[in-house]
């Protein structure tokens, strides 16, 4: 028996929609984050680009459950002496692009190094409900009916 590794000739990319309004953010970026790897397939090979293509629409309407919306931080660094910001959940929620928290938290479920962010290319986030992927079809994902835990009334 051998062990199978495809090629990436091979593989067979899917247009996935998924609409991210009332969802739980940890729970929709760990889907989405094994959606795009691909390890939701039987032929997934860890060195290939094998996940599928993913379009999430309602991204500003994602829930943080707890204090996170108030308390969670997000920090980067401007490369200066002394250079650390924060940032809170809230700030950015409520900022100009809110679909960067959704945006960071799958970034940070997947390994890091070229291929992630080959695969990271492949994922598409939109704060309203609209997007203008129409022409490739997506196929709609429910995620909230996969798990009661997934959506949240907040």
């Amino acid at each position: 028996m051998k062990t199978y590794s495809a090629k990436t000739a091979e593989v067979e990319k899917k247009w996935l929609l998924i609409d991210a309004q009332g969802l739980v953010v940890g729970r929709l970026a760990s889907l989405i984050a094994m959606r795009l790897r691909g390890k939701h397939k039987p032929t997934f090979t860890p060195h290939i680009d094998c996940g599928d293509n993913i379009v999430v629409i309602n991204a500003d309407k994602v829930v943080l459950t707890g204090n996170k919306y108030e308390n969670k931080k997000y920090y980067w660094h401007t490369g200066f002496p002394g250079g650390i910001k924060e940032r809170t959940a809230r700030a950015i929620m409520e900022g100009k692009f809110p679909e960067r928290v959704l945006e960071k938290a799958v970034q940070r479920m997947m390994p890091g190094g070229p291929l992630t962010n080959a695969q990271l290319k492949n994922l598409r986030i939109y704060a309203g409900s609209e997007h203008p992927h129409e022409a490739q079809q997506p196929e709609t994902v429910d995620v909230a009916s996969f798990n009661a835990k997934n959506t949240r009334k907040g």
